[in-house]
């Protein structure tokens, strides 16, 4: 079989194209993924709204009720800074979220031990109260 100058310069020109065509699909999906890794924002509104947890918790004396929460949202919190300088952006987020959580957790304990203490006063008062009022009553 023979081949003809056009036969062999149609081959050639078919392998260009599809060398181009490979070259630039490959150059398109690197590029998409690239973007997508680089669009992913840091989580700074999440790491301030932790941020801004933790320190509403310990406002509110949380160290003397719930310290085991408060320990860990601030762990949670390192962590998603640590993510954060390493480009791991959703796990920084993640990490963040966990740290609000455990915050708003820790002060949400805080207040119902609070809450009890002062229902627990109220009822020892009462029961005072009411002694009292069986003797006043007793005496006449």
């Amino acid at each position: 079989m023979m081949w003809n100058i056009k036969t062999i310069e149609l081959i050639k020109l078919k392998n260009s194209i599809f060398s181009k065509c490979h070259l630039i699909s490959t150059t398109v999906v690197v590029s998409v993924l690239l973007t997508a890794c680089a669009s992913t924002p840091p989580p700074n509104s999440q790491i301030a709204a932790a941020e801004t947890a933790i320190k509403s918790a310990e406002q509110a004396q949380v160290t003397d009720y719930a310290s085991p929460e408060l320990v860990e949202a601030r762990k949670y919190l390192a962590d998603a800074k640590t993510e954060v300088s390493e480009k791991n952006m959703t796990r920084a987020a993640r990490f963040a979220q966990r740290a609000q959580l455990n915050a708003e957790l820790a002060t949400a304990k805080t207040a119902a031990v609070k809450a009890k203490e002062v229902n627990d006063e109220l009822q020892k008062s009462t029961t005072v109260i009411k002694q009292e009022l069986q003797r006043n009553e007793g005496a006449q």
